[in-house]
């Protein structure tokens, strides 16, 4: 037989308390099984309260930072039944969303395994009384533990990045509203061309389709970079070359390529502000400036319709029989933000 022990004396280390289960065995043959206090990472609402009727569901789940032994045999997460009229539970700490959602703390996340499986329960139900709709979970890597039994309670996965990985939760019993994992990744390339018609171009070092190619230098943008600030870095980390932004010209949407993701690729007409050459050798096998009928008479320029066009009309641009975008930083009533603004400008004078 199973009894509950009494709620042993709250005990305080560095500002929190770990939860955990303590099993010892009785004259009986029974086992006492103890409740220390509840880890940080809940708002108070009340505490476990002791009975020797309540019920212990258990499942296995590996906990981070363990044992061998642990690690090899996992680690059981018990929660009790929280239907019992005896047992009341703490919530997780979180904040509502713009869109009848939640947000849940990630700094405040119980340390314990034993603790968030508990917690997360009861908030979920909390949540589903309150009739919210999606829930949002952000897990950091020194917590990587608690995925799984997140995953174990109906969520699942939208976006990782470095550090963390985002979990969602829809609560109503209907099509998933929740906004899907991004999708997209941003390439831009620069068009530089000086008074002597000649274009800066770059032969990469890669084992790719566009391997021994003179080509635009090209790359990724950053996060939170915009994408004309985009394509002046590319520049001049591949060919120390300074420049400035005139406009957008043209960009190509693509899709399924690097994990299935689609691709867009912005090329911007930039102007030299210098012309000596220093190449990144770690990317970069060679760079030079070189005449434009050069450049198109490549035989692969021949045969990509797309690469050819793409010179085609910033050439258009450069000799003014065709405009692009420019750039205007512009504030947005909508969110506040102060962001660049690409449009069409036809009088350029």
């Amino acid at each position: 037989m199973v009894m509950m022990a009494a709620v042993m004396d709250a005990c305080q280390w560095s500002g929190f308390c770990i939860q955990r289960l303590i099993e010892q065995p009785r004259s009986s043959g029974a086992k006492d099984r103890s409740f220390q206090c509840l880890s940080k990472g809940f708002l108070q609402k009340s505490i476990l309260s002791t009975t020797s009727s309540t019920q212990l569901k258990s499942s296995t789940v590996p906990l981070h930072g363990s044992s061998d032994a642990h690690k090899k045999k996992g680690i059981h997460v018990l929660s009790p039944n929280t239907s019992s009229p005896s047992m009341r539970v703490e919530f997780l700490d979180a904040w509502d969303d713009d869109y009848d959602g939640v947000i849940i703390n990630p700094e405040s996340l119980p340390l314990s395994a034993n603790a968030f499986a508990l917690a997360l329960r009861a908030s979920l139900s909390n949540w589903k009384l309150k009739e919210k709709k999606g829930v949002w979970l952000k897990i950091v890597l020194d917590q990587a533990d608690l995925v799984p039994i997140a995953i174990q309670e109906g969520f699942n996965y939208h976006h990782a990045e470095s550090g963390y990985v985002m979990l969602t939760y829809w609560i109503p019993n209907e099509p998933s509203m929740l906004p899907a994992s991004p999708s997209h990744q941003i390439g831009v390339g620069g068009f530089v061309l000086n008074d002597k018609r000649e274009v800066l171009v770059v032969k990469e070092k890669c084992p790719c389709s566009c391997s021994g190619l003179w080509k635009l230098p090209t790359g990724y943008i950053n996060k939170s970079e915009d994408v004309f600030t985009g394509a002046i870095r590319e520049v001049k980390e591949e060919t120390g070359v300074d420049t400035i932004f005139l406009e957008l010209v043209a960009f190509r949407h693509a899709h399924l390529v690097a994990f299935e993701n689609s691709d867009l690729l912005f090329v911007c007409m930039l102007k030299p502000l210098s012309f000596e050459i220093t190449i990144d050798e770690k990317e970069i096998q060679a760079a030079k400036w070189m005449p434009i009928d050069e450049l198109i008479g490549q035989p692969f320029y021949q045969e990509d319709h797309m690469s050819k066009k793409v010179i085609d009309i910033c050439m258009s641009a450069y000799e003014d029989r065709y405009s692009g975008f420019i750039a205007n930083q512009l504030t947005s009533k909508i969110d506040g933000k102060l962001s660049y603004l690409y449009y069409n400008y036809s009088n350029k004078n």
